[in-house]
């Protein structure tokens, strides 16, 4: 498998406030992360979380180190839920054994580490405080600045100046997170990218509520995970052949309904796939009819720009 994953959940801190969730965060990623939605395998995922081990700056690096280590051309993911905290110096993911003097792992060793590792496409997920830090690099003017190499992309739960919050379960940010990875975020192949876990969760908090960051240098969105997709790849491939243009209807007439008598088999099959494309977004009927009335009126339907996206798709081999 050329798919590695770490996964790091903290509670428990020597000089810090305990926290509850992040263990249960990091265990139910690692368990969305090890698995497609069908149960086949994903990611081969290193679990480490306060309720097994100390999650100490030691403990982090040379996890950190194996992620990385001797892993060139695929995908990895980092995941960590716990405390973070922005200093003049930057940001760090605060660990077990962190001092007032001594914040932890500093973000910026995280990011060389990716930058530097030849992993094909790296994902860096941090819920905690302060996470918005994580790529920024000062500029001679005081600015900030993302500095990621190609392939690497950070989603992080709020802004450098902001907290993020915990739940009632899994923090505000990982439950949302977990909504799409099951598919909340997917399309309607199933796919979940991580830009498409950024809309998601971005549309799902207020301007009030700590505000998630997207940083990308990725010149391809690889599948997260797969879920059930909404349309088979099967009628997908099967666009051109039901439309010999992405613009021009397809008329219907009542054999396409298997109710009526002198259905027609071909028709209704054609019936039962424009009904996955309709519920999917991807087909329109004439007026908005029901698709059933449509066939009884003898009514056309037609690709939506959805659909014909996927029709060009289909047509150049893409899928």
């Amino acid at each position: 498998m050329n798919k590695r994953a770490l996964v790091v959940g903290n509670t428990s801190y020597d000089n810090f406030p305990t926290l509850t969730c992040c263990v249960d965060d990091a265990k139910a990623m690692r368990e969305r992360l090890a698995k497609h939605g069908n149960g086949s395998k994903n990611y081969d995922v290193l679990e480490l979380t306060s309720d097994k081990s100390a999650v100490t700056e030691a403990a982090l690096r040379d996890a950190v180190s194996r992620l990385f280590a001797d892993f060139r051309g695929g995908d990895a993911v980092f995941y960590f839920s716990g405390h973070g905290v922005a200093t003049d110096e930057g940001g760090y993911l605060v660990t077990q054994d962190a001092k007032d003097d001594d914040k932890g792992y500093p973000m910026l060793e995280l990011l060389d580490a990716a930058n530097a590792s030849g992993v094909g496409t790296v994902l860096m997920i941090l819920d905690c405080c302060h996470s918005g830090s994580m790529g920024n690099t000062s500029t001679e003017d005081g600015s900030a600045r993302a500095s990621l190499s190609e392939g690497v992309t950070i989603l992080a739960a709020s802004t450098a100046a902001q907290e993020s919050q915990e739940g009632m379960e899994y923090s505000v940010f990982t439950g949302l997170l977990l909504s799409a990875l099951d598919g909340g975020a997917a399309n309607v192949r199933g796919e979940v990218t991580a830009a498409a876990i950024y809309g998601y969760v971005e549309q799902s908090l207020s301007s009030w509520e700590q505000r998630p960051m997207y940083k990308s240098h990725a010149r391809h969105l690889n599948p997260i995970r797969h879920c059930e997709p909404a349309v088979p790849d099967d009628v997908l491939l099967n666009l051109p052949k039901l439309f010999r243009a992405p613009h021009r209807p397809v008329a219907m007439d009542p054999t396409f309904e298997y109710t009526v008598e002198g259905a027609v088999d071909e028709n209704v099959q054609k019936f039962n796939q424009f009904k996955l494309l309709r519920n999917s977004g991807l087909l329109t009927a004439e007026d908005d009819m029901d698709l059933y009335y449509a066939a009884l009126e003898s009514k056309s339907v037609f690709l939506t720009p959805l659909g014909q996206f996927y029709w060009r798709l289909a047509k150049e081999g893409r899928i």
